[in-house]
């Protein structure tokens, strides 16, 4: 009896990788079988998605192309471009250092100190993103008219885009694992040291990634760096299209720029690749930091909460009531009310808005559910158009539409395509992240239920991530109701919206009368501002 139990015993010992496998076998199989039967439909709504997207960078190339080597060399070889690019680095540094310290030492003081107030603290500090930066500039300018030139750049800018280098360290900071930093402590290390040596190797991902969008938001602002006088690619290629009409001369720069740009996306997505996501070392149930006690630090840290905000947020707010307050002569008539502006605004946002969902909802379902090199590619695609301003995108569809549409030319059509194309990343960023947290199954459930691919897309998918969905809609939504330099090219004759009022106003000098129009999008774009807040705070650390 022991020798066939012995035989049995052997034979069973060899099974186990065997049951391992078959476990993981559905998995394989199920991934594969996804691959195998991608859905004609879906991947021909990727496909003239990722078209539509790719289209302003190919028609821009074609461009340049026409105009011969020549031209085009002289064009990117002359001391002007070199200017650009000299203003274009010390700008970027700058800014980039100085949004890295402000926004990492907000993040720490709020998450890993007994600051007072700390949520307070928190919500002020990320309000500023709402208003836009050629706003910020304005109220800056009006208050300081001398302030001009590569320091008003450095100034105006880092106190708009500090929060895009706050929101991600200090996300990175609730996820990282407090016993590191409470061993290093118990190891002799000072809280510099702790920091130093443990904290800022857990917060480097985001630090980095932070930074690097920082850089994308540089190179597309146009509105601040013209009314601070500082000479940038956006602010020279606007010039040569709009008043010198030479789109050799704006094309060739846009090229550089798309360059710039796309060098931005590489490095980020090299860093993000190199240095991975933040890890818990210990396992279990999450426990919250431990908060370090400031003592009678806690009065310079909170002066320094304060004068972050009254400089980001209690500046333009208060100047904005002030030219809310008085009368200012112009020589310009108020074609659109506010309210008509305002309604026009919120009609292309909206319209926007769902294009963008439409445009980035296939391109994720096909990365999600069918994965493979193809659909790879195709998010890359549609991921390029980051690195794109909306100057260079709109310039590219003007070229387009004169050239082979001309019935889209200042069409409400081409302007929301535009706004489309141009914001389609950030909606597919969001689609794409609720779609990972939707089980699959449940799909593969409705369809063996007799539902086809749609009804099942309908009555399943979709409720399951409407609120990524809700979240891609507003964060496009913002972006147009904020948006400038596209607007002011592809917007229809006759056609008024609050940024274009508020910048004919402003180029005029008539601060008073600017006013109303710049308070008109700031308090439309608190509501998605709020909203995206709330939702990125429920998935702490999205």
């Amino acid at each position: 009896m022991s020798a066939p139990t012995m035989q049995e015993g052997a034979l069973a010992a060899p099974s186990l990788p065997q049951t391992s496998a078959a476990a993981a076998a559905p998995g394989l199989v199920l991934v594969a079988a996804r691959r195998a039967r991608r859905p004609p439909v879906l991947l021909g709504l990727s496909l003239a998605a990722s078209a539509l997207v790719l289209l302003p960078m190919v028609f821009l190339v074609y461009q340049a192309a026409q105009a011969g080597w020549a031209p085009l060399e002289r064009l990117l070889f002359r001391s002007l471009t070199a200017h650009l690019l000299i203003n274009t680095v010390e700008l970027a540094v700058c800014v980039t250092v100085l949004c890295a310290i402000l926004g990492t030492a907000a993040a720490y003081a709020t998450e890993r100190t007994d600051l007072p107030l700390r949520r307070m603290w928190s919500a002020l500090i990320v309000i500023p993103l709402a208003i836009p930066d050629f706003i910020v500039g304005y109220t800056w300018s009006s208050l300081w008219p001398s302030l001009h030139g590569l320091a008003g750049a450095v100034l105006v800018m880092t106190l708009s885009l500090n929060p895009l280098i706050y929101l991600p360290v200090k996300a990175a900071l609730r996820e990282a694992d407090p016993g590191l930093e409470e061993a290093a402590r118990s190891l002799g290390l000072s809280p510099l040291g702790t920091f130093r040596r443990v904290t800022l190797h857990q917060i480097r991902p985001a630090l980095i990634g932070g930074s690097l969008v920082v850089c994308l938001a540089l190179l597309a602002e146009f509105g601040a760096f013209e009314i601070l006088r500082f000479q940038t690619f956006t602010t020279t290629i606007f010039t040569e299209f709009t008043i010198a009409y030479s789109t050799s001369a704006a094309s060739a720069l846009a090229l550089v720029l798309v360059l710039l740009g796309l060098g931005v996306l590489v490095a980020r997505h090299y860093a993000a690749g190199r240095h991975g996501r933040v890890s818990r070392a210990s396992g279990g149930a999450r426990r919250p930091p431990v908060r370090h006690r400031l003592g009678l630090r806690v009065i310079p840290v909170t002066l320094g909460c304060l004068a972050l905000t009254g400089l980001s947020l209690g500046v333009p707010i208060s100047t904005l009531g002030y030219w809310l307050t008085r009368t200012q002569p112009t020589t310009l008539p108020a074609v659109a009310p506010v309210p008509t502006a305002a309604e026009t605004t919120l009609l292309y946002a909206l319209l926007a808005a769902g294009g963008a969902i439409l445009l980035a909802l296939p391109v994720a379902l096909l990365v999600e559910r069918h994965p493979g090199p193809l659909s790879r590619v195709l998010e890359s695609v549609t991921l390029s158009v980051q690195g794109l301003p909306g100057l260079v995108i709109a310039m590219a569809l003007v070229f387009f539409a004169v050239r082979y549409a001309f019935p889209l030319y200042q069409s409400p059509i081409l302007m929301v395509a535009a706004y489309s194309v141009l914001f389609c990343p950030l909606a597919l960023v969001s689609v794409r992240a609720s779609l990972a947290h939707a089980p699959a199954r449940l799909e593969e459930t409705a369809r063996s239920l007799g539902k086809r691919p749609l009804g099942a897309l309908l009555r399943v998918t979709l409720p399951l991530i409407a609120p990524g969905l809700a979240a891609g809609f507003c964060l496009v939504f913002l972006s147009v109701v904020t948006e400038l330099t596209a607007t002011l090219l592809l917007l229809p004759s006759g056609v008024k919206t609050l940024a274009t009022q508020f910048w004919a106003f402003q180029n005029d000098q008539s601060y008073a009368a600017a006013a109303p129009y710049a308070t008109a999008i700031v308090a439309i774009a608190v509501v998605p501002g709020y909203l995206l807040g709330v939702w990125f705070d429920k998935k702490r650390g999205a």
